[in-house]
C-alpha cells in the first residue's frame, strides 16, 4: 500500500513544478548535476573521416551539382553525436570542391575560415582583392567580413579542408552573409610567399624539420606572433617514424588532417587508424596521443578553438594548476 505522506509529497511537488512552468521558470535543483558537471562534458565524440571513401562522392557532387546550385560545394564533416554545423562542439570542418573553369561566387561573412589545400593544381581563392594560388599543403586564411570567391583553371578537381568557427554562432546569433553583385570580386594576383594570409607548406615543413626531437609542433601565427584569429588557430606537427607524441588532455577541441604518413591516435583508449588525407576530430577533455608507423615521418595539420578559450579564460590542461586559475581572476 502506498505511503500517504510520500503520495502527498509527490503531489505537492508536481503542483509546484506545474506552477513554475506556467511562469516560464524551472528549478535549478532538478538539473544541478547536468548544468554543473564535475568534469568537462563535450557532446561530440572522436571520429575519423576516411578521404578515400568520401572523395568519390565529392566528385559525384561535382558532376551533378553545379556551382550555381551549390554556391559552395562542400561536404560537411558532421560529428555522429551532433548535427551540422558541429564537427566538434565548437568547430566546423568541411571538404570543399571546385571543378575546372568554375567560380564559387563572391560573398563575405562574419565567420573566420582556415583552409588547408588537399589536392589539385590551378585553383585559387580571391580574398578582398588579393588572388592567391592554391598549392597542396598551404593554409590560407579568410578573415572575417572579407569578400572572397574561389576558382579553378586547368584540369582536374581542387579539394581543400575548410575550418570555421560556425558552431559559435549557434550560441551567438550574429552570423550573416552578404553576396557580392558579381560572381567575382575584383582582385589582383599576389605573391603567396609574401601574403600575410598564406602559410606555404614548404616554409612550414622546413620550420618543423629544422627543430630537434622526435615530435615538433609549430603554430600558424601572424607576423607579430599572435594567433591568426580570436576564435580559431592551428598548428602543424611532425612525428618521427615509430615514435609517439606525449599524452594530452585539454579543454580545447581540435580537427586533425594527415598531410603525410600513416599511423594512429589513441583517444580515451580508443584506437583511430589514419593515413594521408584522412581527417579526424578530438573533442574537449579527451586524452589523446599520436603514433607514427615505422616507415615514414608523419606530418599533421590541426585547427582548434584554443585562441577563443584562452581569450575567455577557459583553456586548461590536466596539468594546469587549479589554484592558479582561481587567483588569476580575482
Amino acid at each position: 500500500m502506498e505511503n500517504n505522506d510520500t503520495s502527498n509529497s509527490a503531489g505537492v511537488t508536481d503542483n509546484l513544478l506545474s506552477d513554475l512552468e506556467k511562469q516560464n521558470t524551472k528549478p535549478l535543483w532538478a538539473q544541478m548535476s547536468k548544468l554543473n558537471p564535475p568534469l568537462p562534458n563535450p557532446t561530440a565524440k572522436p571520429h575519423l573521416w576516411n578521404f578515400e571513401k568520401i572523395r568519390p562522392h565529392l566528385l559525384r557532387a561535382g558532376e551533378q551539382i553545379t556551382e550555381k546550385q551549390a554556391e559552395r560545394r562542400v561536404l560537411m564533416l558532421v560529428n555522429p553525436e551532433r548535427v551540422a554545423p558541429y564537427t566538434t562542439d565548437t568547430l566546423y570542418a568541411g571538404l570543399q570542391l571546385v571543378m575546372p573553369n568554375e567560380t564559387a561566387p563572391a560573398h563575405r561573412h562574419r565567420a573566420f575560415a582556415m583552409r588547408f589545400i588537399i589536392e589539385g593544381t590551378g585553383g585559387f581563392t580571391a580574398v578582398h582583392g588579393r588572388r592567391i594560388n592554391m598549392t597542396r599543403g598551404d593554409v590560407i586564411l579568410t578573415p572575417t567580413w572579407n569578400w572572397h570567391d574561389h576558382g579553378k583553371d586547368g584540369s582536374g578537381p581542387m579539394i581543400w579542408l575548410d575550418g570555421l568557427d560556425l558552431p559559435s554562432f549557434v550560441h551567438f546569433p550574429v552570423h550573416f552573409v552578404e553576396h557580392y553583385k558579381e560572381s567575382r570580386y575584383p582582385a589582383e594576383n599576389v605573391d603567396t610567399s609574401e601574403s600575410p594570409i598564406v602559410f606555404p607548406w614548404p616554409r612550414m615543413k622546413a620550420a618543423l624539420d629544422s627543430e630537434q626531437g622526435y615530435y615538433v609542433i609549430k603554430r600558424y601565427l601572424r607576423g607579430d606572433g599572435s594567433e591568426v584569429s580570436k576564435s580559431l588557430g592551428g598548428c602543424a606537427e611532425r612525428l618521427n617514424p615509430g615514435k609517439s607524441s606525449p599524452a594530452v588532455q585539454e579543454t580545447a577541441s581540435s580537427v586533425y588532417h594527415i598531410i603525410e604518413g600513416s599511423g594512429y591516435s589513441r583517444i580515451n583508449g580508443e584506437k583511430i587508424t589514419w593515413k594521408k588525407s584522412d581527417t579526424f576530430c578530438i573533442p574537449a577533455w579527451y586524452t589523446y596521443e599520436h603514433f607514427a608507423d615505422e616507415k615514414e615521418t608523419v606530418y599533421l595539420y590541426r585547427f582548434d578553438d584554443k585562441p577563443m578559450l584562452n581569450a575567455l579564460g577557459f583553456y586548461r590542461t590536466k596539468d594546469t594548476d587549479s589554484e592558479g586559475l582561481a587567483t588569476a581572476h580575482v
